[in-house]
């Protein structure tokens, strides 16, 4: 069945690569990669290729102790930039009937290490520190109680499609009349915990990450927040599709056929509406590990073939875990929204094709369609096999 249009009416976005539409959009078609960056200050002792956020994001210092982390200060850099439309929203529908639905999966665990360190030295927790920084709904509790909203309001955490399933889970409480507008999207902030993690995976690339290459040896993590105002009133791009699977082939590899990723990206499409060749572009999740490339070029190329234009965007932004799915979306919203020649984000890598590889179309410098794109989809592949792809349409299409 193909659904009822939801449209994304309003975009505010910070990462690494820049804050609001303006900057993103700029680092996408840049003639060099930027964005990631060396960082020696979020793992002490250890110098890797991070995507930082170097912008100076608002203060938490209004907010309730529990919520003062640098996640909800991301996620107010990014309702700044959207602030007039979501306050259209709360004249028009009132306060009770707009929600919050985000996603993440650091929460506050960056003032927890602080605070632990800081314990180590002195023997007690900062005064500044509060345990429910670390509450995983936090950022949905903070939008809504900053807003004075009245409506459903949670957080989806699934690792790296968190933000992704989110999105999803917003439209649905529109279909089942639940609310008239949802703010939607993710956060997610740097710490070592999480850095760390995938090292010990063996998963991190010191330099810049290289998917798709034969040389690829990992991630660079990354932080941001990327929020839409969702409604059913027309908007210049729709969520037209969206689908979701569940591998549990492993606590953190992938199913290695695609099977997962396959089934995901078909629920998309049928959903939309679509087949496989109206599809002008694909944002790959495209992490740069091993398996994961493996799997997703396996899928993708299974059902698109090799001719669709695809791209990794994390040599810019890094992956940005529970934030991914909502900030590649912004990336296909913006791919989607003023761009009349069909520009198109470039996969910066180093052009080593691996043979064992599908081979995919990968988006060169430059490279465009040649016309404005209509239908673009993006993928989002978690730990514990939690896949999630969101299929993005002109509002014309």
């Amino acid at each position: 069945m193909v659904e009822p249009p939801y449209f994304l009416n309003a975009l505010g976005v910070v990462c690494a690569a820049g804050a609001g539409q303006a900057a993103l959009r700029e680092a996408l078609w840049a003639e060099a990669p930027g964005g990631v960056a060396e960082h020696s200050e979020v793992w002490p002792g250890h110098a890797l290729h991070l995507g930082a956020v170097r912008t100076a994001l608002p203060s938490v210092a209004h907010l309730p102790l529990p919520q003062r982390s640098r996640n909800n200060a991301l996620l107010l850099e990014a309702l700044a930039q959207i602030r007039p439309q979501v306050d259209a929203a709360l004249q028009r529908y009132g306060a009770a009937r707009v929600a919050v639905v985000l996603g993440t999966s650091t929460s506050g665990v960056g003032e927890a290490e602080r605070a632990l360190a800081a314990h180590a030295t002195s023997g007690a927790l900062p005064a500044q520190f509060h345990i429910g920084q670390q509450e995983i709904a936090s950022p949905a509790l903070m939008l809504a109680e900053l807003l004075g909203l009245g409506g459903p309001r949670h957080v989806v955490s699934t690792a790296c499609s968190s933000s992704a399933k989110a999105m999803a889970s917003a439209a649905r409480l529109l279909r089942a009349g639940l609310c008239d507008a949802v703010i939607t999207g993710g956060a997610d902030s740097l710490c070592a915990f999480t850095v760390a993690g995938f090292a010990a995976l063996e998963s991190v690339d010191a330099q810049r990450c290289r998917p798709m290459s034969a040389t690829r040896q990992g991630i660079n993590i990354g932080e941001a927040a990327a929020l839409f105002l969702m409604t059913r009133d027309a908007g210049p791009v729709r969520l037209s599709g969206w689908g979701e699977s569940s591998d549990a082939h492993h606590i953190s590899a992938p199913e290695p056929s695609g099977a997962g990723a396959l089934a995901a990206m078909r629920a998309a499409l049928a959903r939309a509406g679509l087949a496989p060749a109206e599809i002008d572009y694909l944002n790959l999740h495209g992490t740069a590990t091993r398996q994961n490339d493996a799997m997703e070029s396996r899928a993708v190329a299974e059902l698109f073939g090799s001719a669709l234009p695809c791209s990794s965007t994390k040599p810019l932004t890094g992956h940005t875990l529970g934030a991914a799915g909502a900030l590649e979306a912004a990336i296909a919203w913006l791919s989607l929204v003023d761009n009349p020649a069909g520009r198109l984000p470039v996969h910066w890598w180093d052009g080593q094709r691996d043979p064992e590889l599908a081979a995919l179309q990968l988006v060169a410098p430059g490279q465009t369609l040649g016309r404005a794109p209509r239908h673009v989809l993006s993928n989002s592949f978690a730990f514990g096999g939690s896949n999630a792809c969101l299929v993005l349409s002109a509002a014309n299409e």
